[in-house]
């Protein structure tokens, strides 16, 4: 990754699924054991990659519904919390890191920029996964969503971040692949890149982000494009 000549933010801040990590085999295997379980037919791989993006909840909620099952509160609540506990025994059987993953974190690292993740997966499984990963040295903040009291679209786990971060809104960017972390980027008034690859059913480049980039060794023409805006 060409580093050299890039101005780079005092921060980035990272989705987690479908942009640091591939996790929709797992989550898949995990949604489909608790279907297994309500004795109801499992998900498509592809079914499932399309509910991602969202937290653990609404694909909970997205699963029961293409099963015909709408949860009212209590129940996906109840159904939520078995999702939870049924991933957090596989959360990286299946998961691999993204492509250009290791090499953008550590070059963060190498010039200065602070690192967050911004997940609206619960925190403590996404602090796991980034430790499996070996980035527990490179990300600074871990932000689930569970930390915050509002959840990507929201701008209020962005601000969090920037805030546990020290620096501010404009010295700061987010790099994600779906409506919720543009949107969520946007909202803050944030400079946002997304990145193709990843769950979003939404072309990327109709997304609202400053630019697109294919993948995360892309970056570095990702950020000289932000850099001229």
């Amino acid at each position: 990754m060409k580093t050299d000549d890039l101005v780079w933010p005092k921060a980035i801040l990272f989705d987690l699924d479908g942009t640091l990590v591939d996790s929709v085999y797992d989550l898949a295997a995990a949604i489909n054991v608790l279907l297994k379980e309500c004795d109801l037919e499992p998900l498509t791989l592809l079914q499932v990659r399309s509910m991602v993006g969202n937290g653990v909840r609404k694909l909970v909620e997205r699963a029961f519904a293409a099963r015909d099952i709408q949860l009212d509160k209590d129940a996906l609540d109840t159904r939520a919390d078995q999702m939870v506990e049924i991933y957090g025994r596989d959360l990286v059987t299946l998961t691999v890191a993204m492509p250009g993953a290791d090499a953008l974190l550590a070059a963060c690292k190498d010039n200065g920029c602070r690192v967050a993740v911004v997940t609206n997966k619960p925190e403590e499984p996404s602090r796991k996964i980034v430790a499996h990963f070996g980035w527990a040295d490179l990300v600074d903040v871990v932000v689930g969503g569970d930390t915050c009291a509002e959840r990507k679209p929201s701008p209020m786990m962005l601000k969090y971040a920037c805030e546990q971060l020290g620096v501010t809104v404009s010295d700061t960017i987010m790099v994600g692949d779906s409506p919720a972390d543009i949107d969520s980027a946007n909202n803050a008034s944030m400079r946002s890149i997304a990145v193709r690859g990843g769950y979003t059913t939404i072309e990327p480049c109709r997304l609202g982000a400053g630019t697109v980039i294919d993948t995360l060794d892309d970056f570095d023409t990702g950020l000289a494009i932000i850099n001229t805006r």
